[in-house]
């Protein structure tokens, strides 16, 4: 081996070492926000709605009439908090919010949330990625 061959080496090396490790990455996952309820009466407050909203990225609104439609109950803001018309478990909200992150908040290429919402020319909803650029429609179930 060669001086120069020698050199590529040890400049491989340093630039390996500098990488960050694989289990500092995986650390940094995205996870879903857990809801925070409280049922009063024949009605079911999520006091973190605006959090939660916050961290999608998206319109209260958006989210609010995904539950809607998902919970078959009407709902109204008060404040920062979402007000259902029904009881309902929180175990039962964060499945409908982690459905809701999973269909229109992380990205099916790279996992991450960093996506957003655009409507195209034609009338369609896609899912823009900022992290890797995919980008796919929006489908309504």
């Amino acid at each position: 081996m060669n001086e120069q061959d020698s050199r590529y080496l040890q400049l491989l090396d340093r630039a390996f070492a500098s990488l960050p490790s694989a289990a500092a990455s995986a650390s940094t996952d995205f996870v879903v926000p857990t809801v925070d309820s409280l049922i009063q009466g024949s009605k079911t407050l999520i006091r973190n709605f605006s959090q939660i909203a916050g961290i999608a990225r998206r319109k209260p609104e958006l989210i609010a009439h995904f539950l809607v439609k998902e919970l078959g109950t009407p709902a109204s803001f008060d404040g920062q908090a979402l007000v259902l018309s029904a009881r309902f478990q929180p175990n039962v909200l964060n499945d409908k919010i982690r459905k809701y992150f999973e269909t229109y908040v992380i990205c099916k290429e790279c996992h991450k949330p960093d996506t957003h919402i655009e409507e195209t020319e034609h009338g369609y909803e896609v899912i823009v990625c900022e992290a890797c650029g995919a980008r796919y429609t929006v489908k309504e179930e």
